[in-house]
């Protein structure tokens, strides 16, 4: 391949991609994508509390039917519920049941008498058949011809003249499904045969501010506003409609066991038994049309305005961009940009609740999240391939350095690695730190950078190898090595420890080498312990190496991987200090319970003192972890900020990170026998 296009495609800004992607799906906006934007709505809708209202529904339901016989009703049964509603003390009665043909039984005069008595607002039906002749409510359009604009339907399924006459309001129950098939949002008005019309819930609002019309503000766009004069104005989108809240709960009752004080509540009449009525699926799940026109009869009059404007959509691509070109950039550091998307994604999500809650703005995190998460995935996949790529050519540039020496083994006594064995030895992992700053310096420079690596490791296997250590393997910038095998070593704990200060002397002078050149510096951290493990040639038939397993190998790993996490170049399990503590100058760093471990134990580390005396250090040092174990972590913390500087400053990093500890102790309950214990959640 060629170089620079490799270099193309492994570069983090091909998550531009991914980030156009992802923005002209958005801007197509497919049905998946409003579904998933519409349904996330719903979460925040029904996030809020429900809600109380002075809305009842009094169903017909089995036990009604049961009561009254046939269905439809006679006329004048219906005459007999409006009558007893208003006995009750209802405010307002709304009758949702359709009568667009006479009553057989003779029972519309008696219905109609009541409704000239009592105020009585009718529905009647939009679709796509005309019957019967609606009442022509009489509105007030301002701006340009509305039909363009506004939801029209050939025809209305109207009442009786003789019941349309008398009614107080005469309003469309109709729903209008989202292309999920869920009614979230409905039309005020609609259009028929150049006529605009209201919705039940319009007609309800503006019979009970008793105007005698409601009024509609048009602009090029659409529906600018809408107001019924004595209750104010109404927002909607440009099409008319408004978001229901779902929150609000209604009380139902069924017309057989009404309360007999209703309080002026408006009262909702209409079917909900098996039969004669299909539930209309909702934000809340399914529920009977009379229901739902409940809820949005209390949305309009409890002042809910929910808000999504018609530039919802444009800043929504906005942030997507914003947030995307953001991380672009910050993805290059690693933890910053790892941060940056945590923050972004939940933010996006924090700001969403926080707009709807604060607002009723409906702001849809959805995309935003999914843009986040994916461009940063993006960047890292291409950033970790990247650098598995130079980290497998490295690894293959060095493998030769455990094959040697197993080949050699081979060559002496096969049998000794192949059959296996158990056996004392001491083991030690090390990782070279900032790996990332110097593959970002070579860049696709493969070469500079193996042999930048070349000269890492032949630093760090010299002291290995002279002292007969065996490199069991090289991973990328890290490495495993042995002592006391293959070849004996009674005193291999010693040798392991003395061999991990060479190392650290030989990457010091190597840096010098390297920052003379004005190359990135290297540094390393290793950990080790002794003890038991099995060691001998292990992996498939056809591949296979030398290699260790064994719970202290294990804990050495986990020592090493700690190192960042004590400011330190390096710890010593108990195991090997045990058996050198005469020999070196440590320091106690923790009694550590390494995660996926049962129990605690001391760790150490090992520092070069370069014929230094630091008797006096260590006794503060030893003073300070007295006063740690005693729970006086203040004074504790105290000592660390006045030990700076002791050991030549080669533990400046371990006590600032000790004040720390020694703060988050000090939130800890802890047991009365404690004996400094610290258990690690992480590796």
């Amino acid at each position: 391949m060629n170089k620079q296009l490799k270099a193309l495609l492994l570069s983090p800004w091909t998550a531009l991609i991914t980030l156009a992607l992802i923005l002209s799906i958005r801007i197509a906006d497919p049905v998946f994508v409003e579904s998933i934007r519409l349904r996330y709505f719903d979460t925040l809708i029904t996030s809020k509390a429900s809600t109380q209202n002075n809305i009842v529904n009094a169903n017909i339901d089995q036990k009604a039917l049961d009561k009254y016989g046939q269905w439809p009703f006679k006329r004048d049964v219906y005459a007999q519920i409006v009558e007893d509603l208003y006995k009750r003390g209802a405010g307002l009665v709304v009758l949702n049941v359709l009568m667009p043909e006479k009553d057989r039984l003779g029972g519309d005069a008696a219905l109609a008498v009541t409704m000239q008595k009592y105020p009585v607002i009718i529905a009647n039906v939009p679709g796509e058949v005309q019957k019967n002749t609606p009442r022509n409510p009489g509105s007030a359009v301002l701006g340009p011809e509305w039909i363009d604009q506004i939801i029209t339907y050939p025809g209305i399924i109207a009442n009786i003249p003789q019941i349309e006459n008398a009614a107080a309001g005469i309003g469309g129950a109709h729903t209008l499904p989202e292309v999920d098939g869920v009614n979230r949002r409905l039309p005020l008005v609609f259009g028929s045969n150049d006529i605009l019309y209201p919705s039940l819930a319009m007609e309800v609002l503006r019979v009970a501010a008793g105007d005698s019309t409601f009024q509609v503000k048009l602009n090029e766009y659409g529906v600018e506003k809408m107001r019924i004069p004595k209750f104010g104005p109404i927002s909607t989108d440009t099409y008319g409609r408004i978001w229901i809240d779902w929150s609000q709960q209604s009380q139902n009752y069924s017309v057989t066991n009404l309360p007999t004080d209703l309080k002026g509540a408006i009262v909702l009449v209409g079917p909900t038994a098996a039969g004669i009525s299909n539930p209309v699926p909702t934000s809340i799940g399914a529920v009977y049309p009379n229901q739902a026109q409940a809820a949005v009869i209390a949305t309009m009059f409890n002042g809910v305005n929910i808000q999504r404007p018609d530039y919802a959509d444009g800043a929504e691509m906005l942030t997507i961009v914003a947030a995307g070109l953001l991380l672009l950039f910050l993805t290059k550091y690693v933890y910053v940009g790892l941060a940056t998307t945590v923050i972004l994604a939940a933010g996006g999500i924090y700001i969403s609740h926080y707009l709807y809650t604060n607002f009723l703005f409906l702001f849809d995190a959805t995309a935003f999240t999914v843009c986040t998460v994916l461009v940063a995935l993006h960047a890292y996949g291409i950033k970790f391939v990247s650098e598995f790529l130079q980290k497998q050519a490295i690894k293959k540039q060095f493998a030769g350095y455990c094959s040697k020496e197993v080949v050699e083994m081979l060559q002496k006594d096969p049998d000794l690695i192949k059959r296996g064995v158990r056996k004392d030895v001491s083991v030690m992992f090390s990782d070279l730190r900032g790996f990332t700053p110097i593959g970002e310096h070579y860049g696709d420079d493969v070469a500079g950078l193996g042999k930048y690596m070349n000269g890492y490791m032949d630093a760090i296997s010299k002291p290995i190898l002279d002292n007969k250590g065996m490199v069991i393997k090289y991973v990328g910038d890290a490495s495993m090595h042995i002592h006391g095998a293959p070849i004996d070593d009674a005193n291999h704990a010693r040798t392991i420890v003395a061999v991990g200060l060479e190392m650290l002397d030989a990457v010091d002078e190597y840096t010098k080498i390297m920052e003379a050149q004005g190359l990135p510096p290297a540094a390393m951290g290793w950990g080790c312990n002794s003890g038991i493990g099995f060691i001998g040639e292990m992996g498939s038939t056809d591949r296979h190496s030398y290699d260790i397993l064994g719970d202290m190998v294990s804990t050495a790993a986990r020592l090493e991987a700690r190192c960042k996490a004590y400011g330190v170049l390096c710890i010593i399990g108990a195991e090997t200090y045990n058996r050198t503590k005469d020999d070196f100058f440590y320091l106690m760093l923790d009694n550590l319970q390494p995660k996926g471990k049962s129990v605690a134990d001391l760790i150490y580390t090992a520092l070069r003192t370069k014929g230094a005396d630091y008797t006096k250090d260590k006794e503060q040092h030893d003073k300070m972890h007295a006063l740690y174990k005693a729970k006086k972590f203040d004074d504790a913390a105290a000592m660390c900020k006045k030990m700076k500087g002791l050991f030549g400053g080669q533990m400046d990093k371990y006590y600032k990170i000790w004040i720390e500890r020694c703060e988050f102790m000090k939130q800890q309950d802890l047991p009365d026998n404690w004996n400094g214990e610290f258990v690690a959640h992480e590796k």
